[in-house]
């Protein structure tokens, strides 16, 4: 017998309230297992949600521009499978008489406070300048503070003026990029001023096209700028003899009978791998006025993309070999070339990689990846002559670069996790100590 069955989200890590950005089902079309539903954005990257049923869409419950998060109702789909598997599958079935009764998804009203009630839960510092308070959740008041921002600057888009999540994170937006906003020239809630962005007539001067930004893009560049602002940034540089390391990579190349051709990044992986356990600073978060030290070794390494830059994670580095990692490098960029990473792909990195090895360059400033406290940068390695003590020598180095957060370690620490990286990379077997 036909059944109608709830096509919700699936689950998709830690993202919640992300908004769908294109809807690619219709009613009436048909659907198959893992036919893409809808593609949402995240903070980090583009998500196809892929069906869990196969089936007819009958009803859309969602349009482009809604917010979901794992469980929200995306559709009702009529299919002829076995009840038990659907259910297993989708979760609440529902008769097809049922259809025309289930209404459109709406969110739960959210009544204002008691004007007791909003003076109690907001302290004085919370109040405006003409004495009003922020009229915001405990949650958004949280993210509010881990940005930086004064949340009595803010507007409210909610029921009866509720300051969002959403409402802070386009404040921040609107400040880091000079739109205007209710003080454009002050940038009031970001605890510093900041002057207007320089507007141009660039027609004025010549031909010019106009070239949207892409999807990841936009997405990633108000994080980049974030964690340029708040976090205050400090880079080390140093170069680490890879010759010998080198000679080896060539010699597993030369051998190598699985297809898998080694590039030097898995063996830089391993490297921080073990270094971060030595140094656990490096592998923790900030939060208010503690460190969240990890005990678990996952290595973000951006991969380059059609849309730009993504960053896939290795989880458990410690517990893999360089061939693994390799292999598992080499699946996941190639899934992030074709948009097919899955939201677990990009979360749960403690330490990140850049490397620019494959391009060029002497040396860069990667920007960290909050809530991480370092990450690491490399450039294409070159032959240098190296004074051995009797002669200079032919040497391959490799340049790295470290940013670190100041407010969770310092100097002295962070030149001797990256020293500790340099004397693996230039003799490999202390990985084995």
């Amino acid at each position: 017998m036909s059944k109608t069955f709830e096509l919700c989200v699936p689950d998709i890590g830690d993202f919640t309230d992300v908004a769908i950005v294109e809807i690619h089902i219709a009613p009436g079309d048909i659907i198959s297992v893992e036919d893409t539903i809808v593609s949402i954005e995240s903070d980090k990257s583009m998500i196809d949600v892929p069906s869990s049923i196969s089936g007819r869409i009958v009803e859309l419950q969602v349009r482009e521009g809604d917010k979901v998060s794992q469980g929200s109702l995306l559709a009702i789909v009529e299919s002829c499978e076995d009840e038990a598997a659907a259910e297993s599958a989708t979760g609440k079935v529902l008769e097809k008489a049922e259809v025309t009764t289930i209404p459109a998804p709406s969110p739960k009203p959210q009544g204002p406070l008691s004007a007791p009630q909003v003076t109690k839960a907001a302290p004085a510092a919370g109040a405006t300048e003409e004495g009003r308070y922020a009229y915001a959740s405990p949650g958004v008041r949280k993210l509010a503070r881990e940005l930086g921002v004064d949340i009595t600057g803010v507007s409210g888009s909610g029921t009866r003026g509720r300051i969002t999540r959403e409402d802070v994170h386009a404040f921040v937006k609107s400040i880091l990029s000079g739109r205007d906003t209710e003080a454009p020239a002050t940038g009031r809630g970001l605890g510093f001023d900041l002057l207007p962005w320089p507007k141009v007539d660039y027609e004025k001067f010549g031909e010019i096209e106009r070239v949207p930004l892409s999807r990841i893009a936009k997405v990633s560049g108000a994080n980049l700028a974030r964690n340029a602002t708040i976090i205050p940034h400090v880079t080390n540089f140093e170069e680490a003899d890879i010759t010998e390391l080198e000679a080896f990579r060539k010699e597993l190349n030369s051998g190598a009978r699985d297809g898998i051709k080694l590039s030097i990044l898995p063996f830089v992986v391993k490297a921080i791998a073990v270094t971060l356990k030595e140094y656990p600073k490096f592998n923790s978060s900030l939060d208010g006025d503690a460190l969240i030290v990890k005990k678990y070794f996952n290595i973000g390494v951006a991969a380059d993309t059609p849309e730009g830059l993504v960053v896939p994670v290795i989880k458990g580095v410690d517990q893999k070999g360089i061939i693994e990692i390799a292999q598992e490098m080499t699946e996941l960029a190639s899934q992030a070339r074709v948009g097919k990473l899955k939201p677990q792909d990009m979360q749960g990195s403690t330490f990140t990689i850049s490397s620019l090895g494959g391009i060029g360059g002497t040396n860069f400033t990667p920007i960290i990846n909050a809530p991480e406290i370092s990450i690491l940068g490399m450039t294409r390695a070159k032959v240098q002559p190296m004074w051995d003590g009797q002669a200079f020598q032919p040497r391959l180095m490799q340049p790295l670069s470290l940013s670190w957060d100041h407010r969770a370690v310092d100097g002295v620490a962070a030149a001797r996790f990256l020293a500790n990286v340099k004397d693996l990379l230039a003799d490999f077997r202390r990985i084995s100590l």
